[in-house]
């Protein structure tokens, strides 16, 4: 890999090309240019190649782009190859249906606990994932070596919480509350707010009709 910084936008964009690609390596194909990749993916071909060009020479002028070493190369840049326990934090509406959704696109990651203070749940196991209470997050984390943590608590919780998933050793968030997190630079946080998105959708209908 170049050692360059890979654009947040590009970031987000690999787990899609590393989807398509796994259909293409399961269904047996060779090989795929950019266009192919445009038409499934719906991104522009200029903005697939821009966005390869991070990782150094990928594919090769003329012949495109090798399924089998593309999809092995986005296995390993993806931790593919890596189990990654997540801790789910908030075990409500939100998080019980982020429970039972299991993450099925990828094989790598798994929710390995949750965490409550609703003490129906505590001491449960839901969805074959134990439930603990909240004033054991920090040593459970610790002990289990989770790095990854969806916060789904409401939000007037969320900051303090946060504090205590920095304390535990925790390296990245995905935040479902509206509140925007006061963090170290070191954690990263991925912002879902549905609210906004659902908004965005409903602006472009109104506005980007043909």
């Amino acid at each position: 890999m170049k050692n360059a910084v890979i654009p947040r936008a590009t970031a987000k964009r690999l787990p899609l090309y590393y989807r398509y690609l796994q259909v293409l390596h399961n269904a047996g194909k060779d090989k795929v240019s950019s266009t192919e990749l445009s038409e499934a993916v719906q991104v522009d071909s200029a903005t697939i190649r821009r966005d390869f060009s991070y990782f150094g020479e990928l594919g090769k002028r003329g012949y495109g782009y090798d399924v089998e070493k593309l999809n092995n190369f986005f296995a390993k840049t993806l931790s593919e190859d890596e189990l990654t326990n997540v801790a789910l934090i908030g075990v409500g509406n939100l998080g019980n249906a982020l429970l039972k959704y299991r993450f099925h696109q990828s094989n790598s990651i798994r929710v390995s606990c949750a965490f409550d203070v609703n003490e129906d749940l505590v001491g449960r196991i839901v969805d074959g994932i134990p439930v603990y209470p909240m004033t054991d997050m920090v040593e459970q984390i610790s002990i289990q070596q989770i790095e990854v943590a969806i916060l789904t608590v409401p939000q007037e919780s969320a900051q303090a919480v946060t504090d205590k998933l920095v304390e535990a050793g925790i390296k990245g968030i995905m935040n479902f509350t509206p509140v925007r997190l006061v963090k170290p630079a070191a954690v990263q946080v991925q912002n879902v707010d549905l609210t906004n998105e659902l908004q965005t959708l409903i602006y472009f209908l109104h506005h980007y009709t043909d």
